[in-house]
């Protein structure tokens, strides 16, 4: 079970191609996320070994389908003198992002069940990436087609004293 998402994620590396047709990034990030959030909700439901498997190969695929459109998105968005900063925040994401997701699993897992930990954590992945998509409209509307760089208002660099960063 524990290689079962590496699985998933190395499929869809291979079966990718398509992607590079996919111009909604943001919609492509939201609907790979709740992919995710649902195999992890029928992961948690099941009953049956094979069931377990197949929701963790699904989640491993949305979750490269989801890394793919990201790392496009931010390729074509983030100004070359921004993306050290950006790649630090997103290091911190990952060295944070499951720590966090097992401390609240672990934590649910001791007041109700292992069970319903998984499932829960689906469904507040689903809801979450539901409150962003409607919070944040310019990621949910982006399209690689239409996006015009040019109307990003240029960035001011970092200042800390007298130092500029």
């Amino acid at each position: 079970m524990y290689a079962a998402t590496s699985i998933g994620a190395l499929v869809a590396a291979g079966l990718g191609g398509w992607a590079s047709k996919v111009q909604r990034y943001g919609r492509a990030i939201a609907l790979s996320g709740v992919a995710w959030g649902l195999a992890m909700i029928a992961f948690g439901l099941s009953h049956t070994v094979a069931l377990a498997v197949l929701m963790l190969i699904i989640a491993g695929a949305a979750d490269m389908y989801s890394g793919m459109f990201r790392d496009s998105l931010w390729n074509r968005t983030i100004p070359d003198h921004l993306r050290g900063r950006v790649a630090g925040i997103e290091l911190l994401s990952y060295g944070l992002g499951p720590t966090g997701g097992q401390l609240r699993a672990g934590a649910v897992a001791s007041l109700t069940s292992v069970r319903t930990a998984i499932w829960s954590g689906g469904v507040l992945c689903v809801a979450a990436i539901g409150g962003i998509y409607t919070l944040l409209p310019r990621f949910a509307g982006f399209n690689v087609a239409t996006y015009d760089q040019s109307e990003e208002p240029p960035a001011e660099p970092l200042t800390i004293g007298e130092c500029r960063v």
